[in-house]
């Protein structure tokens, strides 16, 4: 990837799918080019916590929101400490930002990051492809990148696939810290950084919880030194398929019985753990206007995803797992794909989604209560 921004906006650009279809546009941020999953989010808000989560990591986000960028940029949103998207397309692009917040404009923040993208293309018909065909390989190549269609079509059929992607160590912090409780400390939890965005130590730190995170390779012992009263498992990229060892520390966690909450990458590895299979879906769940079931109340929510795998799970019986009965939790509405799991003879549950989603929906913030009225029970 290359990071020359001079005239960006002038500048010819090309995304090429690996079926062949292209779209010719303008270059948006860094000029040069990029690969990864072409995936689109449905969200009209909330554009600048996408960029910076680190599931999106070796994706391509195509916004089907026409005008992106009205906000700008600034200093107080971001979940990570960098934008993990590997490309991104608009079909709008904001001229100028306007938000008493900003400090820059989008495409300003993508150049700074050497993040490649393309303005100007019908994102409504590249979304109708993709919900087609399901998300696939992609390159976007603007400047000295561009070449001839065929040319470009091969380089992109080079590029890695998600499926088999071991990911999530890329992304997770590579030493631990803590997220100190507000207010008056009630309860320890360890958290398994799998791809953790910033708001979610935070919800937790809210309900009077000190949030040890830890990296992805963190093990069993690791995660009991710090005398946890609840252990969490993160968000992340990649297939799970690929995550053994994710799967192998919350077994270990499973084995002692401590309460355990997982959201989207964790309530994979937890339907992992209790022997269920993953499968990709055929273009994911992305964005923040999904519809959710609890089965455990009979209450939708409108919920924010990101998701391109789900867990292989029985939707309409308790399941026999070797740490007891399991059953799903939650079921989404468009598609009946798994959202949850719980165990009905341990204290753990997951689900699919994002409870902590900054720019909302805020549906689903009960999880995270949920989660210390298990700590609670426990510890009565």
């Amino acid at each position: 990837m290359t990071t020359s921004t001079r005239g960006a906006a002038r500048t010819p650009a090309v995304l090429v799918l690996e079926d062949g279809r292209v779209f010719r546009g303008r270059a948006y941020g860094a000029v040069g080019e990029t690969f990864g999953e072409a995936v689109f989010s449905t969200g009209m808000t909330g554009y600048q916590e996408t960029l910076t989560d680190p599931s999106y990591h070796r994706q391509v986000v195509v916004m089907t929101a026409p005008h992106v960028g009205n906000t700008g940029v600034n200093d107080e949103d971001p979940e990570s400490k960098r934008i993990w998207v590997s490309g991104y397309v608009v079909r709008d692009p904001a001229r100028v930002p306007s938000n008493w917040r900003s400090r820059r404009s989008l495409d300003e923040e993508l150049a700074a990051q050497g993040v490649v993208g393309i303005s100007g293309i019908d994102t409504r018909a590249l979304t109708r492809h993709l919900r087609e065909r399901g998300a696939m390989r992609v390159g976007i190549f603007s400047g000295d990148a561009v070449r001839d269609d065929s040319a470009l079509l091969a380089r992109v059929r080079e590029a890695p696939q998600m499926k088999g992607a071991n990911l999530s160590a890329e992304v997770a912090t590579t030493e631990p810290y803590v997220v100190p409780a507000i207010g008056e400390k009630k309860f320890t939890v360890a958290a398994v950084d799998l791809g953790i965005k910033g708001m979610t130590p935070h919800r937790m730190a809210e309900r009077g919880i000190e949030v040890h995170v830890l990296p992805a390779t963190a093990t069993v012992e690791d995660v009991y030194a710090v005398n946890p009263d609840g252990v969490f498992f993160s968000n992340g990229p990649g297939d799970p398929a690929t995550a053994d060892h994710p799967v192998s520390v919350m077994r270990g966690v499973l084995e002692r019985g401590t309460p355990l909450f997982g959201i989207c990458f964790g309530n994979q590895i937890l339907g992992r753990a209790l022997g269920f299979g993953t499968y990709k879906l055929k273009y994911g769940h992305r964005g923040i206007n999904q519809p959710v079931q609890d089965r455990t109340t009979g209450k939708v929510e409108v919920t924010a995803h990101n998701h391109g795998f789900a867990v292989d799970a029985p939707l309409e019986k308790v399941s026999e797992t070797p740490f007891g009965r399991a059953e799903v939790s939650h079921v989404c509405l468009n598609d009946n794909v798994v959202e949850g799991l719980q165990l009905l003879d341990r204290p753990a549950f997951s689900v699919q989604y994002h409870p902590e989603a900054a720019a909302g929906p805020h549906d689903a913030a009960y999880l995270f209560d949920r989660f210390v009225s298990l700590m609670e029970g426990q510890r009565a």
